[in-house]
């Protein structure tokens, strides 16, 4: 079965999934939908036999169907191998009656890595099946996770270069880090004077710029994404939950057809997504459970069908979760309005001009598959503390909003489902607020974030992973700072002045 991508906002053109990575954005603003939702053509069974790339080539295969079998296997062999630190790419853990999906074990110790780490291949496939002959300038912005992972998964890929823009204040110390000892000859890292959604702002400006576009194209150059928008990006998401539900079923945690609900640490809301189009294609999930941080702009959505992006924003030991505006809740609002093109548009209009829309009684019924709840700091750091003491297990400040949701969630016996949480990033890159949930006052005497990297390392006789250590010397390269409304003049001078190799 071919399937074909539309805009979520209106435009005529069905595209190929090869079209779609490559443009990322659709010209009208709109994100990419598939125009039909594939069902998985093997049973839970043969799939609980596989591996996690065969399982890849299983998903990915219903949903990018202009790329060969070769194609497509190539991409995924590339993707995901020795850069892994595990041979099962994403172990399955338990701890207090969770069963915690770990997608921290690539190159950047985050989930970002599952998508990114395939997403230059599809991409560089996608420019050579559609005879694309400019370069390829990748413009993201990012919370934190995004940004080094597309980095890694981009550096010195040819016929690519890549921009990133990240909050000056509003990332670890270990992400920034990460971040700013990029060595890829095609690569750029810049700050902004501002927070994620001035970053994404920008950004999405940039991609609706046609008098831009037009002048870098003359030039021989062309933007795409590596945001969550991108559709080369959400399709290998939802890959990880069916390799954890046909894994647990393997063991025999999981009865046949007996559906599992899914937590997820939430900002942008691709992750979560992902696991929404995994029910979609076949995979027996019972509720997707949304889990913030104190920006808690979805929660509110989804216990009052308002979106309200005006709001104080907060930085939080969470950070990856710092978004008001979640773009690709866009996807969901256009499924909720009937695949309505122009009722989403008119929606995504009142959030620029009004800075919120509510949704009517018949869209808020039809979101009754998903849960919301949300964890202060607080919360936060008591869930870390929870969880090592009572299990041995220790979880980043990511997974341990979720945890604390999915705890909320099932005291009030919702639900007699297992609940697999998407645990999205390693300790170690928040080690601060960590080693200050397990150790309190104790953790503010180390000197430095290393020091307390050393002192989690320590404390919970967990290993550091090799990736950390490669950082820990490495030389600061990237060191420019942009007001958030010179994003625009900077991307142009970086093109044209060829400081994008």
């Amino acid at each position: 079965m071919e399937i074909k991508y539309i805009s979520t906002r209106g435009d005529k053109e069905a595209v190929t999934a090869s079209q779609a990575i490559l443009r990322g954005i659709a010209p009208d603003g709109g994100l990419y939908v598939p125009d039909k939702f594939p069902k998985l053509d093997k049973s839970l069974e043969e799939l609980g036999k596989l591996n996690y790339r065969e399982v890849a080539y299983e998903v990915m295969k219903l949903f990018f169907t202009d790329f060969t079998e070769d194609e497509l296997r190539s991409c995924i062999a590339s993707a995901y191998d020795e850069k892994f630190d595990t041979e099962e790419i994403v172990p399955l853990k338990e701890a207090d009656g969770l069963t915690y999906l770990e997608l921290f074990h690539g190159p950047t110790l985050a989930f970002k890595d599952m998508a990114l780490s395939i997403l230059p291949y599809l991409m560089v496939t996608s420019a050579k099946k559609n005879g694309l002959k400019e370069k390829i300038i990748i413009l993201t912005a990012t919370s934190g996770d995004t940004g080094k992972a597309a980095l890694a998964g981009f550096a010195d890929v040819e016929g690519t270069g890549i921009i990133v823009f990240y909050p000056k204040d509003g990332v670890s110390p270990f992400q920034k880090q990460q971040m700013v000892t990029e060595k890829g000859k095609n690569t750029s890292i810049v700050a902004i004077e501002g927070n994620f959604d001035d970053a994404q702002n920008g950004v999405k400006a940039i991609f609706s710029d046609k008098e831009l576009a037009a002048e870098l194209k003359e030039k021989g150059y062309v933007f795409s994404s590596a945001n969550s928008i991108n559709i080369g990006r959400l399709v290998p998401q939802i890959v990880y939950y069916v390799y954890s539900y046909v894994k647990m079923y393997a063991a025999g945690k999981l009865a046949k057809g007996e559906a599992v609900d899914v937590c997820v640490p939430t900002g942008n809301f691709g992750n979560i997504l992902a696991a929404s189009y995994a029910k979609e294609i076949g995979l027996p999930v019972g509720k997707f459970i949304c889990a913030s941080n104190t920006n808690k702009v979805l929660y509110d959505f989804f216990n009052t069908g308002t979106y309200d992006r005006q709001r104080e924003f907060t930085l939080t030991i969470s950070p990856s979760m710092d978004i008001l505006i979640s773009s690709n809740l866009e996807r969901l609002i256009y499924k909720l309005s009937g695949n309505n093109a122009a009722k989403n548009a008119e929606f995504m209009k009142e959030l620029v001009n009004a800075g919120k829309y509510t949704i009517d009684e018949t869209m808020r019924a039809a979101l009754c598959d998903f849960e919301a709840g949300f964890a202060t700091e607080e919360d936060t750091l008591s869930t870390i503390k929870y969880v090592f003491e009572k299990t041995g297990y220790v979880i980043d400040t990511h997974t341990a909003v979720a945890v604390f949701v999915a705890n909320e969630y099932r005291n009030k016996n919702i639900s007699e489902n297992k609940i697999l949480v998407a645990s999205t990033a390693s300790p170690f890159k928040f080690a601060g607020s960590v080693l200050k949930a397990l150790e309190g006052e104790k953790a503010d005497t180390f000197a430095s974030e290393w020091d307390k990297i050393a002192g989690l390392e320590k404390l919970s006789d967990n290993k550091l992973p090799k990736v950390a250590l490669e950082i820990k010397n490495a030389e600061v390269r990237h060191k420019e700072v942009c007001g958030k409304n010179e994003m625009k003049q900077v991307v142009k001078d970086k093109i044209l002045k060829g400081t994008i190799a």
